[in-house]
């Protein structure tokens, strides 16, 4: 044996077949490593090892300078795209994106909407802050009666899920004092069943709603106080105004949608409704001004034709006046007592606020039971106050045909016509509500209740309604009113899915202080500000969302076909078509001789032979280790092709033994051409799906 010769090793044989991975794999040290800091680490030959040499020439102990020259490579060849690829670039774009459409875009709408960007109070005045809701219809079977799973379920929950985003922003926002709802809570609320067993009155008269009963309309009335109830009651206990009992939250008005409309109304309906969310007929002193509620979805039954007798029902023919009167007459007996009612409830209110007792102190005195004066009780008078009244209602008032909603109405801007004034304005047909009814709705009041609601409740400034779902703010002129006209706002509908692309509410903010008499303090006449609150444009959002999964697509589809046929192909990097990283060291052949010596006096351990460096052999010194020198036939023409015991189903052609991909059976991957693009678009696809996906569920259960 000469000098430069070796015996087989026992203790090289051993470390090399613990090499072998489980799945056929020669592992090497920088398998533990990320796989762009692997490709600049040296691997030592494994002939470093206890007894295996004496010949310092088999292997160089690394310097210190050729580490640190090989620390400077790694950190020189370090580029933006290594640590910002194109996936994780995505994954971050669609992080932001996912962010700004679920959490920022609704902050910065009612941001734009705060209180002190639009009102213009003196310095020192508190103003009552008011938001009117108007239409939530909660989308349910009757919304869209033909629409598919899962595209129905999915309509629900995201309608469901603007409207809470909406109005918990409002309230950790804006923190109003009152909230008010101006009708269709619900949208087949008039058609689920009772339960009462009255007959007729019970089930709807449509064969395809007579399957919802009383406890569906009872789901939906959970889901309403998930939306809207919880969210005021979460940031109630922090507020001032709710320890000193000024915070409100009324939704007691009714819509068409919740009863019905006229003699479409089933009494057991209407008590359901009354039941859980109580009268739409009351009064409420806010900011020093009287709200008046009606339900004029039920007084709108006076006048009609009564469907079960076919008359009148309020024009004295007594057949149709019976079921017909029990709709409208408790609105109408409300109208008639609402001026000294107001009075009562302002000196109520009054009282209570400068410390005095709630009532009266009455008379006490014996009177004989057959005295006439016993059995009556003094209802008082009415008050004349400085406190306007407010007029609340699902229907809007009367007015002409044509007569324009103004430029902020969304579906039918103003048109360009000329002339007209504040007094006539011109007509515009497309910016106005259109003057109609039909089954169970009608778009306005008639002209006759509008009058009877204006003179009864009298003192009316302002009126707020809904049901139009879009805006419209006008000023009526032929009604009575203390200052030549009365304007009204339909408020717009908080639902995008009530044909409108930006819902909003309306802000009030109320400030008009009084006495303890109930007279005004202050010198102006104006008492109370509006303002159009626009919410996010959800349809716009998922529309961008399309374009940026559009986007991604095509990003990582050119990043596959890149991948697969551009020049830094996998398969071009095994095959060794790249330039080698730093200078290769030549190979003397004495050095050829001892490895291959040594090689070939290896004998299989358990089955399993020890790779040779025969197939592509290494380079001797560190500097030239994994990922740093050139493959054998680069070094010298000559080619050893000793036969070599390889692993059963384990491919090893064309590769460096520190860059062998051992694959098991027929698993191996495909890296160029078609297939090996749609293994990478798949695979990238998949990994950027997966993350964006987790990202979007974590928002939409935090939000």
């Amino acid at each position: 044996m000469t000098s430069h010769q070796h015996a087989p090793n026992p203790f090289r044989n051993s470390l090399t077949n613990g090499l072998i991975s489980k799945a056929g794999r020669k592992r090497r040290i920088s398998d533990d490593l990320p796989a762009r800091i692997s490709d600049y680490v040296p691997v030592w030959q494994e002939s470093f090892s206890p007894g295996y040499s004496n010949n310092l020439r088999s292997f160089d102990r690394p310097r210190s300078h050729q580490v640190w020259r090989e620390a400077v490579g790694m950190f020189k060849a370090w580029r933006p795209r290594d640590i910002l690829g194109t996936p994780l670039l995505l994954i971050i774009i669609w992080m932001i994106v996912l962010w700004w459409g679920e959490e920022v875009i609704f902050r910065r709408k009612v941001e734009d909407c705060a209180w002190d960007r639009w009102e213009s109070w003196p310095t020192s005045s508190t103003p009552h802050h008011v938001v009117l809701v108007a239409d939530p219809q909660l989308v349910d079977p009757h919304t869209y009666p033909g629409r598919p799973w899962p595209l129905s379920s999915l309509t629900v929950r995201y309608t469901d899920l603007y409207m809470r985003k909406s109005f918990q922003q409002i309230q950790s926002t804006l923190a109003p004092e009152s909230v008010f709802f101006l009708g269709d809570l619900f949208d087949g609320g008039r058609e689920w069943s009772t339960g009462t067993g009255e007959g007729v009155e019970d089930f709807s008269q449509d064969k395809r709603w007579k399957k919802y009963n009383s406890n569906f309309w009872l789901k939906e009335y959970r889901r309403f106080s998930r939306i809207f109830v919880d969210p005021w009651l979460h940031f109630q206990a922090e507020s001032l105004e709710a320890k000193q009992g000024r915070r409100k939250f009324i939704a007691e008005l009714p819509g068409n949608h919740d009863l019905g409309l006229g003699n479409g109304i089933r009494l057991p309906v209407r008590k359901r409704f009354q039941a859980y969310f109580g009268d739409g007929n009351r009064i409420d002193v806010i900011g020093n001004h009287t709200f008046v509620s009606l339900d004029t979805v039920s007084l709108s039954a006076k006048g009609q034709i009564d469907p079960a007798a076919r008359s009148l029902g309020s024009l004295g023919i007594p057949e149709g006046q019976g079921r017909s009167a029990k709709i409208w007459e408790p609105v109408e007996q409300f109208l008639q007592t609402v001026k000294i009612e107001k009075s009562r409830t302002i000196d109520r209110e009054l009282r209570v606020r400068y410390g005095r007792s709630e009532n009266d102190v009455q008379d006490h005195s014996a009177l004989e039971v057959d005295d006439p004066g016993a059995p009556i009780v003094p209802i008082g008078s009415e008050r004349t106050t400085d406190m306007p009244s407010v007029v609340l209602t699902h229907v809007p008032l009367y007015r002409e045909p044509g007569t324009p909603c103004g430029p902020l109405r969304e579906r039918f801007p103003p048109s360009e016509s000329t002339g007209g004034t504040s007094e006539t304005p011109v007509k515009d047909h497309a910016n106005s509500i259109r003057v109609q009814a039909g089954e169970q709705y009608q778009n306005v009041l008639t002209s006759a209740i509008s009058t009877e609601i204006v003179d009864l409740v009298g003192d009316v400034s302002h009126v707020f309604s809904g049901d139009d779902h879009d805006y419209c703010e006008l000023i009526h002129r032929g009604y009575t009113s203390k200052n030549g006209g009365i304007k009204e706002i339909t408020v717009k509908s908080i639902s995008w899915a009530m044909g409108i692309r930006k819902p909003g509410v309306v802000l009030l903010s109320l400030w008009n202080p009084v006495d303890q008499d109930g007279k005004k303090t202050a010198t102006s006449d104006m008492t109370i500000q509006s303002h159009l609150c626009l919410l996010p444009d959800q349809l716009s959002i998922f529309i961008r969302y399309g374009w940026l999964l559009g986007f991604t697509l095509l990003v990582l589809l050119f990043r596959a076909l890149r991948i697969a046929f551009g020049s830094s192909s996998p398969t071009k990097q095994a095959n060794g078509q790249i330039l080698p990283r730093t200078k290769p060291q030549s190979i003397s052949s004495e050095e050829r001789e001892i490895t291959s010596s040594s090689t070939r006096s290896s004998p299989p351990q358990n089955g399993l032979a020890v790779r040779s460096s025969a197939g592509k052999p290494r380079s001797i010194s560190p500097s030239v280790g994994y990922g740093y020198g050139r493959s054998y036939e680069e070094v010298s023409p000559r080619r050893i092709d000793e036969n070599i015991h390889e692993p059963v189903g384990i491919s090893t052609s064309n590769k460096g033994w520190n860059d062998i991909a051992l694959t098991v059976g027929t698993t191996q991957k495909r890296t160029g051409g078609l297939l090996g693009a749609y293994d990478v678009f798949y695979s990238s696809t998949l990994r950027v799906g997966t993350f964006v996906l987790s990202w979007y569920l974590w928002l939409l259960l935090n939000s």
